[in-house]
């Protein structure tokens, strides 16, 4: 049986160099997932408009994950993303009933395990241009995969929780509008 272990990163770089990490110590392809808010960074929609893999986006070789691609996640918006938690995301976000779907990112997260109020705060991490990095690894790697994905600045989900509460989110809604470019650099200032 494998376990889920994931990260949120305030910077794509820092998530695609995880991501070439897992790589490099062997996990498989189809084991590794992405999503990143579309505006994260340039080398993302690099990527995509050339149809590059996540391979090439990432700075590994080819095939370093299925492929890339676009998806709209309610309530987070649009974001590049790739492997088996993109596809599951998008398989929820297209199944949700309008008005009534929770967000396909957070019923992917949830489906793997992860809490409810983690994945809500994943989910808000990417909305406002972070990444999300999963890796399912068999119980002998799990702690190879954790310090892997600890290398590379990973938001504190404890303490970002509470700098979110205080400025006023409560968690996840399918309303919240996308954060613009600028807004994401508003961002990213903040927790420098």
């Amino acid at each position: 049986m494998k376990s889920i272990i994931t990260r949120s990163y305030d910077h794509y770089t820092d998530a695609k160099s995880a991501v070439r990490a897992l790589k490099e110590a062997g996990f498989k392809d189809e084991d590794i997932s992405l999503v990143a808010h579309k505006d994260s960074g340039d080398d993302v929609m690099d990527g995509v408009a050339t149809g590059a893999g996540v391979g090439a986006v990432a700075g590994g070789g080819a095939g370093l994950l299925a492929g890339l691609g676009l998806l709209a996640i309610p309530g987070v918006g649009p974001v590049v993303a790739a492997g088996w938690l993109a596809a599951t995301a998008a398989g929820a976000a297209a199944g949700a009933v309008a008005g009534a779907a929770t967000g396909g990112l957070i019923d992917a997260l949830t489906g793997t395990g992860v809490r409810r109020e983690d994945a809500e705060l994943y989910a808000e991490n990417v909305r406002r241009g972070g990444s999300v990095v999963s890796v399912r690894a068999e119980e002998s790697r799990v702690l190879t995969a954790q310090a892997i994905l600890d290398q590379y600045r990973p938001v504190d989900i404890a303490g970002r929780r509470k700098a979110y509460e205080a400025s006023g989110w409560n968690g996840h809604t399918d309303e919240a509008a996308p954060y613009t470019r600028a807004e994401i650099e508003a961002e990213r200032t903040r927790y420098l």
